[in-house]
């Protein structure tokens, strides 16, 4: 036998003695879990050289409710993270705790809830926290991923919630996604999204879709390609609050937004308008017509500053945005103009706005 033979031979048997601590490790985490009594929440810790395989193992194993904490370390991901059973957690240790979508995956990295139930069933009471997750959207092939249960198309994004109910994501970073960082929708509500960072994602930071009674708090979205937020389809009685959204195509894009409280928002630097309001349209035989009931009435905006966007600071694209207020505000230094309401519609109500 050659020496290059038996260097081979002996890598084949280290990698495989690996791959078995490795899968016993696993395997102890998740036997020890379930020797904890009943009245305590099952915790299972998994080491860094875990797989993909191996998460959704041991989320199945807390699948009545309990946490899988990973410890600091690169994890590859080729098929999705789900949870999709109540009182489900799943914890990092921070910023080192990194989810790396594998090369053409083209596939969510995270999915809080379970899209081939929907809509006859919902998820609720999920928690994810502490955790970096890199979409290494430059290695993938497709934005879509598949269809749900109810028809909609879920993409390639950092965090998919499907219809969930009282879920938290906290001190999470989603970036270089295919499509967006997190995105909200199928009817969630009362989702707590605080402490979140989104950027150098192919669309949007944040998307909300068809999301109500919920918190958006204290995020940074950052030099995403398309908008920092975009809210478009039933995004209705929530509170976005204390975000910088800096370097996007659009600070805020929205439609069919209704009845939500947006305090402590600076928008900076965009390379078209910070806010761009409007109501949604649809195709017809004669061309595109505005859909009844789609406009953006009744938000209300305080403490906002806009500045050096590259269109308007904050554009009302269609009459029919009605009821909207602007208070305590500062539109400064952007290249085409403040507020612009269209064909000069009052639509918008001000008090205390400055603008340069």
């Amino acid at each position: 036998m050659s020496p290059v033979d038996n260097n081979t031979r002996s890598t084949d048997r280290c990698g495989a003695l690996h791959g078995l601590i490795r899968s016993a490790a696993v395997f102890l985490a998740c036997l020890c879990a379930l020797g904890h009594s009943a009245s305590s929440p099952t915790v299972i810790s998994l080491p860094a050289d875990s797989t993909d395989e191996d998460i959704m193992t041991a989320l199945a194993k807390v699948n009545d409710g309990g946490e899988v904490v990973l410890a600091p370390g690169i994890y590859t991901i080729h098929k999705p993270i789900v949870l999709q059973h109540d009182r489900q957690s799943l914890r990092g240790a921070g910023s080192n705790t990194v989810l790396r979508l594998a090369d053409r995956a083209n596939c969510p990295v995270i999915v809080l809830g379970a899209p081939k139930n929907a809509p006859h069933h919902g998820t609720a009471n999920l928690h994810l926290a502490n955790l970096f997750i890199d979409g290494n959207r430059k290695n993938q092939t497709s934005e879509l991923w598949r269809a749900a249960g109810d028809g909609s198309l879920l993409n390639n994004n950092g965090i998919d919630v499907y219809c969930v109910t009282n879920a938290a994501i906290e001190h999470v970073t989603c970036c270089r996604c295919r499509s967006g960082g997190i995105v909200s929708s199928a009817n969630t509500r009362r989702l707590l999204v605080t402490d979140f960072e989104a950027f150098d994602n192919q669309y949007d930071g944040l998307a909300c879709y068809l999301t109500e009674d919920s918190q958006f708090k204290h995020m940074n979205l950052h030099d995403n390609t398309a908008a920092g937020i975009s809210l478009d389809l039933a995004f209705n009685h929530n509170l976005v609050e204390d975000a910088t959204l800096n370097g996007n195509e659009l600070g805020i894009f929205m439609r069919d937004s209704q009845s939500n409280t947006f305090k402590n928002i600076n928008i900076g630097h965009s390379r078209n308008h910070g806010v761009f309001m409007a109501q949604a349209e649809s195709p017809g035989k004669n061309g595109w017509h505005l859909t009844p009931g789609t406009e953006c009435a009744g938000n209300v905006f305080i403490g906002i500053t806009i500045t050096n966007s590259g269109g308007k600071a904050f554009v009302v694209n269609n009459a029919s945005c009605t009821n909207n207020r602007i208070t305590d505000s500062q539109f400064l230094d952007n290249a085409k103009g403040g507020l612009v309401q269209v064909a000069d519609a009052k639509v918008v109500t001000v008090q205390n706005l400055v603008q340069r």
